[in-house]
């Protein structure tokens, strides 16, 4: 598990599983190809063949995207198109709309872009704040990633054009 922060929780929650976690600090690199440069060699080194993010909030650099092309899924707290980006939870209270959801893509060389692989809705509530919305938001993301995940790994994902097709996966796809 890499992290690019050093407080995120998701460090804690891998060491108590027994996965190695790592921090991989952006702030110790030149520019973003050279910290692109150490992701792909730090995955490579490991022997990753899978690539999954969840609250990584650092655009994969074209190296690592070239290397793992096909094989990296992002979770993204929006139905893409809509409110790609860093705030799509507030942009989506901010623009009024009644729906929002979750996104898990196969990541290209544009933000928050490549083919979608499944998406799930989320009901905004007219009592919504960002709080109780991104706690709806991150249930549905927990149940997605992980089918999206094991259907990559699978090789159940079928890619044409912008379009997937996951095979044997009821919602996914």
């Amino acid at each position: 598990m890499i992290s690019d922060r050093n407080d995120a929780f998701a460090l804690e929650r891998a060491r108590t599983r027994d996965v190695e976690a790592v921090v991989l600090d952006p702030a110790s690199h030149a520019d973003r190809a050279a910290y692109d440069h150490a992701l792909r060699e730090m995955l490579e080194s490991e022997r990753i063949d899978y690539v999954a993010l969840a609250g990584f909030m650092r655009i994969i650099g074209p190296e690592t995207v070239d290397a793992f092309r096909g094989r990296i899924l992002n979770v993204h707290p929006a139905l893409l198109p809509s409110f790609a980006g860093a705030h799509a939870v507030a942009d989506a209270l901010a623009w009024g709309v009644k729906v929002t959801g979750v996104t898990v893509h196969l990541v290209d060389d544009e933000v928050d872009h490549g083919p979608i692989v499944a998406q799930e809705p989320v009901a905004v509530r007219t009592d919504d704040d960002w709080d109780t919305l991104e706690s709806r938001v991150h249930g549905a993301e927990h149940r997605l990633l992980p089918s999206a995940v094991r259907a990559l790994v699978e090789g159940r994902i079928k890619v044409e054009g912008r379009v997937v097709h996951v095979l044997g996966e009821p919602g996914l796809g």
